[in-house]
């Protein structure tokens, strides 16, 4: 261990750097009905701190603890905090970043090497509050209130501090979960100044995260500790941890200000000055409020039960999380080959959990956020040509290669066959195909042979688990890249992607009326039994993957039977539980018979039922979902958050309908839950969703107008949402009549 002892004099206060102007007010109140703590306990994991929509700065709390239940940081039945670290991922189940962590405390501090807790106070829920873009808590231990807001790439914290020898400590060593550290750095600037770096592995590969932070008054001395990180008995890196000393007297403040950047120090500096240039806590606190409920303005709520309100505007808040920023204010980035790239005219974003996304997120985004999605579909072209294929689950520069399919696909079709954005469509299509002819990437070689992944087969083609599960996912994107290659004319491609869609008839076995594992002889898995959570069926079993044909849904219900035997099918997906007490995985979580709310290939299934003449079934599971499975507490959430897709389906399922086929501009009719909805688009128009005696009791569907006109059909079309529709829904006590 070697110490770098710096002192600073106390004269250096009037430095221009700690200037503080006035402050403003935010105009609206939606940030009021957001509850971050929703998921923060059970296996929701988010996390309840600071961020701008969309920001690549998480601030918020961590407990200090690894494991599972803290894989986003924070735990709400713990009771310890240990820093507040820039980086976070919202409900992913994957444990990496809390980059830069910041923690004060006042002399003597408390630290102990248990659980790799390290320096660390209690806290407790009574003295703890947050909103959307604001955290406050006050760490017990030492009377130190702690506030956190955020711009897009900064995180602004506020100490209030005793009258103490008071010390902020920066930890750029602490591992946690996958995360590790690989090689940091600290330069001291002036006494209100500082920057470094901070490069790690973990599921991010190689992520190098720069930084610049400004204190709003000089620290008296610094000291570092620092020591060598050892890769194989060799020195690859340096870790650091920094103590900045402060004497305060009873209510001093010292605001924090951090830019983050993934390209330089320089760009970090960058970013600080444009969009954090003062220490003036309360007026990025409101501009942080004023921007979510600019963008939580975009759907309006009027009437039915508060909580359900605060359900939905959290909700709402959380698919507005994820994917992040991932470029500097003057557009640099970093991207998967190493390099730094300029986005000219547009932002970059990273963190996209695709395989979760593409179900409802990102169809809400098109609505709630077009010009972003504009943006995302070029982040996805410019990643192909850095990286050869489109990403999987990307963040911070890096291919994770997480889950399965390569659905940035449906995201970027849906993008094109609604007309949104200038994006490249022609690169974007050259994208879509050379990522689904890749033979030597994750079983598709041996899709394209075969017209399915063999079970049994480990090859250059084949080296994973999950083949059952791939086949049909890959299907689905096949469909997709034939949907945008027609619209574009491009007829002999659609046709070959049109005919690898039905791919997924190839594991269909007639005689048990499941998808089925099958080997590279054309011989289904003996001693099948579809109850079990096996390694060919990704994070499921055979009951939640049979559905997962969202683009031929007619052509699912022919081949098992008939609509008669396919309604049968889903009455026993809803009602039948195993017999025992068999232990489910840790995914299989907000369980009605075998539907798994809790993990997203189920997400659809509710209403599938439409198709065979039977809505008020699903009516009765969306509402039953809406009203059992989401609530106003930290254990709110049945499952992982998943970057919005959880979030998004309450969102599309509150007003009243949901995305089957992502890329169909068609949504399944529902069950609305709140008597008016109004949902503002950017081309000006609003479409309205009204449902005047709808309540708990009340959730069936009598009759339906579209404009004033009697509607017959099970879904609504994109075009008349963008028209700026007026649906209106009569609704009972009882089923209603059919009504298409």
């Amino acid at each position: 261990m070697r110490t770098l002892f710096v002192s600073v004099l106390v004269a250096l206060l009037a430095l221009g750097a700690c200037t503080t102007p006035q402050s403003s007010q935010p105009k609206a109140d939606y940030s009021q009905l957001v509850n971050p703590f929703i998921g923060t306990d059970f296996t929701g994991n988010t996390y309840p701190g600071a961020q701008a929509p969309f920001g690549m700065v998480q601030l918020s709390p961590d407990n200090g603890l690894a494991g599972w239940d803290r894989i986003s940081g924070y735990f709400y039945p713990d009771s310890t905090i240990a820093g507040f670290s820039h980086t976070h991922l919202s409900g992913t189940g994957a444990g990496d970043l809390y980059d830069i962590i910041f923690m004060p405390v006042t002399l003597p501090y408390k630290e102990t090497k248990e659980g790799n807790l390290g320096i660390y106070s209690k806290f407790s829920h009574n003295d703890e509050e947050a909103s959307a873009g604001y955290y406050r808590v006050k760490l017990q231990d030492y009377n130190i209130n702690v506030e956190l807001t955020a711009t897009p790439r900064c995180g602004v914290q506020r100490y209030t501090f005793p009258k103490a020898e008071s010390m902020v400590v920066l930890n750029l060593k602490k591992a946690m979960n996958w995360d590790f550290t690989m090689d940091s750095k600290i330069e001291v600037i002036d006494s209100c100044n500082i920057r470094g770096y901070r490069f790690s592995e973990g599921w991010a590969r190689g992520q190098k995260v720069y930084f610049a932070t400004r204190f709003s008054r000089p620290f008296k001395k610094m000291e570092i500790d620092n020591g060598d990180i050892k890769l194989r008995g060799e020195q690859v890196g340096t870790s650091n941890i920094a103590r900045f000393y402060f004497d305060t007297e009873e209510g001093d403040q010292v605001v924090v200000t951090t830019a983050l950047s993934g390209v330089s120090m320089e760009g970090a500096q960058k970013n600080l000055e444009a969009e954090a240039p003062h220490n003036d806590f309360d007026q990025y606190l409101a501009q942080a409020k004023a921007e979510w409920n600019k963008q939580l303005a975009t759907i309006e709520v009027v009437g039915g039960d508060a909580d359900d309100r605060v359900n939905f505007y959290t909700a709402l808040y959380h698919s507005m999380i994820a994917p992040t920023i991932y470029s500097d204010v003057d557009g640099k980035y970093y991207g998967p080959d190493k390099q730094v790239h300029q986005a000219n005219g547009w932002t970059n974003y990273s963190t996209f959990s695709l395989w979760d996304t593409f179900r409802a997120a990102h169809p809400l985004f098109t609505y709630t956020e077009p010009e972003r999605v504009n943006d995302m579909v070029k982040s996805f072209i410019a990643f192909y040509e850095q990286n050869g294929r489109l990403p999987v689950w990307n963040f911070w520069g890096s291919e994770t290669d997480m889950m399965i399919g390569y659905h940035s696909v449906p995201v970027i079709v849906d993008a094109y066959l609604k007309g949104i954005g200038d994006f490249d469509a022609e690169k974007a299509l050259e994208a879509c195909v050379a990522t689904a002819n890749i033979d030597e990437y994750r079983g598709i070689g041996s899709y394209k042979k075969n017209g399915y992944i063999p079970y049994n087969v480990k090859d250059e083609y084949n080296s994973e688990n999950w083949s059952l599960s791939r086949t049909l996912e890959y299907a689905f994107d096949d469909f997709c890249i034939a949907e945008m290659a027609q619209k574009m004319g491009k007829t002999e491609l659609a046709n070959e992607f049109y005919k690898r869609s039905q791919n997924y008839r190839n594991v269909y076995n007639p005689a048990t009326n499941f998808m089925q594992p099958i080997d590279d002889k054309g011989v289904f898995q003996p001693n099948f039994n579809p109850d079990e959570y096996t390694a060919h069926i990704c994070e499921s079993n055979a009951w939640h993957y049979f559905w997962s044909v969202q683009h031929d849904i007619k052509g699912l219900i022919a081949l098992s039977g008939g609509q008669d035997k396919f309604a049968a099918k889903l009455d026993s997906m809803f009602t039948y539980i195993p017999a025992g007490n068999e232990e489910l995985p840790i995914f299989s979580t907000g369980m009605i018979g075998q539907y798994a709310h809790g993990n997203e290939p189920s997400h659809h299934v509710i209403y599938l039922y439409n198709k065979v003449r039977q809505p008020w079934k699903a009516q009765k599971y969306a509402a039953q979902v809406m009203h059992e499975l989401y609530f106003n507490a930290p254990a709110g959430l049945c499952g992982n958050e998943d970057c919005g897709q959880m979030s998004a389906w309450y969102v599309f399922s509150a007003m009243g309908f949901y995305p089957v086929n992502p890329v169909s501009g068609e949504y399944e009719i529902g069950t609305p839950l709140f008597p008016e909805m109004r949902l503002n688009l950017k081309n000006g128009k609003t479409f309205t969703v009204l449902a005047p005696n709808v309540s708990r009791e009340n959730i069936y569907i009598q009759s339906v107008k579209v404009n004033g006109q009697p509607y017959d059909k099970s879904y609504l079309t994109h075009q008349q949402i963008m028209d700026g529709a007026t649906v209106e829904f009569v609704m009972g006590n009882q089923p209603g009549e059919i009504w298409y």
